[in-house]
């Protein structure tokens, strides 16, 4: 049997849960169980502070110690870097270098965000280069007056959102494009509060000026009617025209890039073994898997041992952006590498660790920490909400919001302002009009939000993302119950709820009427199963808010009453006091559980 070990034991002002668990050469599940203990819900991959790292190590025999290790502001994760990062990051401070920024570029579609793109890279990488990028990694590197910018190509503010859910905060500036000719567009809201929400610095590229019907100073007035004010009507964000077109203004830009990025003096560590993030992965017909990295400390060199989420590999080969063959990759730097096993996930971290066999063992830790790690524990809820309050773990409630017009919107919007205290305030990080969608979840999910649907629904992707990834929806059609809820949570006097549990779906394929006032609907279960107890809802393409939300009266299947109807099976519908079906519906069965405070 293992010798347990015991003794001093240094720890940060602040530790990932899992780090801690290395340092106290215990399980993380043993861990987050001696935090529960002292009333602290948190997940492997959140950062407790030291207080409370302290009682679970005193606990388990050790005499803790607070250590002076900070971790660089410019590469630091949402949910941290991990204790072995931080402690080489910041060895010594003499090794710590200015390193390119990294830029998202977001916004609505239709307003430009490929055609910038294009532009930066056409006008900006050497003429003899130009023609010989036959590699598309996902990001790029362009060098402006001798410095140079990494752009990332991402889909847009989802793929952005999705990524920092996992941890992977790889953005500096956010680039919202936005049309001089359109004005600011839903998508412009979203991807504006998407890089809100990351805490990172926006700045405004106006594209299409060129076109005749042209509106600037409309925009940047829309723009400051949702927070934005821009530098010329006296706020701080950076404005700058463009024509993606014509090329107007590019440099500009590129020039301002650099400004922010002087201003928020982003550095990192090149004299120590790499760190970084996937942006990308996909499984080529030649090469195998092959995965682009954003080195964020460190250098990666050919040859090195990695970790990559649960897999362990050796770098067999690595790719600028140009696709030519390099030996080895700074901070800022995007590289595709090859010698992974298997495809990735977007969003996993690459690590370089000593030896094949150091890195296989990580790996296999990895491995079982995501099975046990099913479940997030430390995600806010309403439930949970006035407990965090009192351990200082939240300072704001955020909140996601979704209703069906905009002026419900606005009058909640309204209202939240004045609800909490000196202590303890809400912060609307999204407002939207439309079903909750995967987006909104992921959003939370990043942010450590709740949302809160008005007479709107989530989709059944939406509900399933959320109940994977611990976030609290919450449903209201009453403006005044949303506030006192609310209300109640701050305080701490919130009663128990129940939680919606997604059983399964069936598509409607054909409608039969059986008597005056039945209605069968002739459905297939697509996944899941549906039981004759379960409550159900209509969800309908194209249309907002409840179509119906009730019980299932009848289950059959031919001629035979039935308890369930498992996936890929036909079977027959009845739903209480509804006989409107079309063909297409989604009926969504659900059942309601207790969730309990702390839970």
């Amino acid at each position: 049997m293992k010798e347990k070990v015991t003794g001093p034991v240094s720890i940060p002002p602040q530790i990932v849960v899992k780090d801690l668990a290395e340092l106290l050469h215990t399980t993380p599940n043993e861990i987050i169980r001696g935090l529960i203990k002292h009333s602290i819900f948190a997940n492997i991959n959140q950062i407790v502070e030291y207080e409370k790292a302290a009682l679970v190590a005193e606990e388990l025999g050790f005499e803790p110690s607070l250590s002076t290790i900070t971790t660089a502001p410019a590469v630091q994760s949402d949910r941290g870097l991990s204790a072995n990062e931080a402690m080489m990051a910041t060895r010594n401070d003499d090794d710590m270098v200015v390193i390119p920024p990294v830029v998202t570029i977001m916004g609505h579609v239709d307003h430009g965000k490929t055609s910038l793109l294009d532009m930066i890279r056409k006008t900006k990488v050497a003429a003899g280069e130009a023609g010989g990028i036959t590699q598309y990694i996902g990001a790029y590197q362009v060098e402006v007056n001798g410095k140079k910018i990494t752009f990332l190509d991402t889909p847009g503010h989802e793929a952005f959102t999705a990524m920092r859910a996992r941890g992977a905060q790889v953005t500096h500036i956010a680039v919202i494009v936005v049309a001089a000719d359109d004005g600011v567009m839903p998508q412009t809201r979203e991807a504006i509060d998407h890089a809100r929400a990351a805490k990172v610095p926006i700045i405004i590229a106006l594209n299409k000026i060129d076109k005749a019907n042209a509106n600037p100073d409309l925009v940047k007035q829309q723009l400051a009617e949702i927070g934005v004010v821009i530098e010329e009507y006296g706020g701080d964000v950076v404005c700058v025209p463009v024509s993606a077109r014509r090329g107007t203004g590019i440099d500009d830009l590129l020039e301002m890039i650099l400004l922010v990025a002087e201003v928020q003096d982003i550095k990192a560590n090149p004299n120590r073994p790499a760190t970084g993030v996937i942006i990308e992965a996909k499984l080529e017909k030649n090469t195998g898997p092959t995965a682009t990295v954003l080195i964020q400390q460190g250098t990666l060199k050919m040859g090195d041992n990695i970790v990559v989420g649960p897999m362990s590999a050796k770098v067999r080969a690595m790719f600028n952006d140009r696709g030519k063959r390099i030996q080895k990759a700074a901070p800022s730097t995007p590289v595709s590498i090859l010698g992974l096993p298997e495809v990735p996930n977007a969003g996993d971290r690459l690590e370089v660790v000593a030896s094949e066999r150091a890195a296989k063992i990580q790996a296999t830790k990895v491995a079982e920490q995501r099975r046990s790690d099913s479940m997030p524990l430390g995600q806010v809820s309403l439930d949970t909400l006035y407990m965090q309050m009192q351990e200082g773990k939240v300072k704001e409630l955020a909140v996601v919001l979704k209703c069906d017009v905009q002026g419900t919107a606005e009058a909640i919007k309204n209202a939240l302002t004045k609800v909490g205290e000196e202590n303890i305030k809400v912060r609307l990080i999204h407002e939207g009009i439309g079903n909750i969608n995967e987006t909104d979840v992921h959003l939370a999910s990043a942010s450590g939000a709740i949302i809160i649907g008005f007479n709107v629904k989530a989709d059944g992707a939406a509900l399933r993302l959320a109940q994977k990834e611990g976030v609290d929806i919450r449903y209201y059609d009453v403006i005044y119950k949303l506030i006192d809820d609310i209300q109640a949570a701050l305080t701490g006097m919130l009663e128990p709820t129940y939680r919606e549990v997604i059983e399964g779906h069936a598509e409607v394929m054909q409608i039969f009427k059986a008597g005056k006032n039945t209605v069968i609907a002739g459905c297939r279960i697509t996944d899941g199963k549906i039981t004759r107890s379960s409550q159900a809802r209509i969800l309908r393409r194209n249309a907002t808010g409840i179509v119906y939300d009730g019980k299932i009266a009848s289950l059959r299947r031919g001629k035979d009453d039935v308890r369930e109807v498992a996936t890929g099976y036909e079977c027959g519908i009845v739903l209480d006091d509804f006989t409107d079906f079309e063909i297409g519906d989604i009926i969504e069965a659900y059942a309601k559980e207790r969730v309990k405070t702390g839970a």
